[in-house]
This record gives structure tokens, C-alpha cells and sequence, in this order.
């Protein structure tokens, strides 16, 4: 009788990179997992799941790998030691959280506090589609229309020289330019770009 007879277990490695290793053969005891592979990396902090034939799912964290280097015709192997979780506390540490973010300095600190400064120049596109706004502006035939224009448009260039532009802000200003075409479409492009 071998090691592997023993190994009745199905478990999945879920490793703190976020690599998770499916259908491993293992044996659970409340405490300990064997593990009779060499091929695969596991640390402290990495969760094992074991899959019951009752469709149950035990999560366990693994506190020390335990692993042991080929001795005498016993294959390297792991014996580790582990900590089973509870339920809510399982969850907790398996969920996975996607975020996506976007946009000029986006970031995320998850539990870490962040001290870095981060400059970006927004300039030179946005500046382009104010210059192609005030040439439109500047066509318009109706005075008051073209002054009330002028002064939209000035705001909103003062709004983008902020360092937080306001896209709110932004848009409403943009909104109460004439209803053209072409500045519908420049409108949009801003927004886009904030």
C-alpha cells in the first residue's frame, strides 16, 4: 500500500496570488492535509478547499506547508498544517472582488494607505477640442448667443484647469452651448476625455 491509497480527498489549492489548483488528490484530517505532489508551490496564507461527496465544502488555512524533500523511496510530499475556517470567515477570504477602474491617477489600496503623488497632463487634447469649440462659437451669427457662448466656454476651460475637473460641471456647462452638430460631437469628446 502506497501514500497515494491514502489520498481519498479532493482538494483546490487557492493560492494569495490568486492562482487556484483544481483536483489535487489529498488527505484531510482536521488539522493536517497530506499532499503527495512536489510539483505545485504552497505557502502560508493559501486557503485549501476540500470537496465532500455530500456537496459540502470545507475551507482550510494552510499555517505551515510542511514540505518534506524525497527520503529514502518516499516521494516529496506536503504535510501541512492547517486551520479550518468557518463559514462566514471562508467566504470572506475566498470571495473574489473584481474592480475596474478608469481614468487619469485610478488606483486602489487595499488595506495600505497610499502616499504617492502622481501628476498628469491633460492639456494638450482637451485644448485642442476648446480651440475647435470657440472656432465654432466664433461663426455664430447671433451676438448674444456668441457672447453667452464665450463665457460657457470659459468656464469650462477653467473647470479643466483644475486639478479634479468636475465631470458633472463640465457637462452641464457644455449642455448650454448651441445645439450644433459639431459641438454635440466636441462636447462629448471632452467628456470622454475628463
Amino acid at each position: 500500500m502506497s501514500f497515494s491509497d491514502f489520498m481519498t480527498d479532493t482538494i483546490t489549492v487557492r493560492r494569495r496570488t490568486g492562482e487556484v489548483i483544481d483536483n489535487l488528490k489529498a488527505s484531510v484530517q482536521s488539522n493536517q492535509i497530506f499532499l503527495d505532489r512536489s510539483d505545485i508551490l504552497i505557502e502560508p496564507g493559501d486557503l485549501v478547499e476540500r470537496k465532500m461527496s455530500n456537496g459540502g465544502v470545507e475551507t482550510f488555512d494552510v499555517i505551515d506547508p510542511g514540505f518534506h524533500e524525497a527520503f529514502h523511496g518516499i516521494d516529496a510530499h506536503y504535510q501541512m498544517k492547517v486551520k479550518k475556517l468557518g463559514l462566514p470567515e471562508a467566504k470572506q477570504r475566498v470571495q473574489s472582488i473584481t474592480y475596474n477602474i478608469t481614468g487619469h491617477n485610478a488606483r486602489i489600496n487595499h488595506d495600505s494607505v497610499d502616499n504617492s503623488k502622481n501628476s498628469v497632463n491633460i492639456g494638450g487634447e482637451l485644448k485642442e477640442y476648446l480651440v475647435a469649440l470657440r472656432q465654432i462659437v466664433e461663426a455664430i451669427d447671433d451676438e448674444k448667443q456668441k457672447r453667452d457662448a464665450v463665457e460657457i466656454l470659459d468656464g469650462v476651460e477653467s473647470q479643466l484647469a483644475l486639478p479634479k475637473p468636475s465631470k458633472t460641471v463640465v457637462s452641464t456647462l457644455l449642455n448650454a452651448l448651441p445645439h450644433i452638430a459639431s459641438v454635440s460631437s466636441l462636447a462629448s469628446a471632452i467628456i470622454g476625455a475628463i
